[in-house]
């Protein structure tokens, strides 16, 4: 007799609640998030309240583009037990007019290579970061330099 864990089906789970998976192997990961109806402002994620025009439960859901720019970086070389350092933390803008935190991949962790990257277009991917507790892929995003 099989427990209820070994006969479910593996799945995948986004990191946070506003990185939506593709329902097919074909369809890519994306960011999504609210903006406001009043006053445009952009958000990840679910919101109740417009933190620039006090609006409430006024917003139309978004989803964002899979470009952004690099604003600002930071090489972290201390973690958590079991995370990789050196590695590259930063704030990415997308183009709708949210900003997100996000490592960054695909490069160096190398200030002489990454100065050069601050306000140039960056492409988001998804990997698996880890399984779960009952062996499902959590799948967590990240930037790269944009293919020219």
């Amino acid at each position: 007799m099989t427990s209820e864990t070994e006969s479910k089906e593996k799945t995948q789970k986004p990191i946070v609640p506003y990185l939506r998976l593709g329902a097919t192997p074909d369809e890519k990961a994306y960011l999504w998030g609210s903006k406001c109806r009043a006053c445009g402002t952009a958000y990840l994620g679910k919101r109740m309240a417009c933190a620039k025009c006090f609006a409430v439960d006024d917003f139309d859901e978004i989803r964002f583009g899979e470009y952004g720019t690099l604003r600002t970086f930071s090489i972290v070389h201390q973690s958590l037990p079991g995370i990789e350092v050196p590695f590259i933390a930063a704030v990415v803008d997308l183009p709708e007019g949210a900003a997100v935190r996000a490592n960054i991949g695909g490069i160096e962790p190398d200030p002489d290579k990454l100065v050069p990257l601050l306000g140039k277009k960056l492409q988001m991917y998804t990997e698996k970061l880890r399984e779960d507790k009952e062996g499902n892929d959590v799948i967590g995003y990240r930037f790269r330099p944009a293919q020219a």
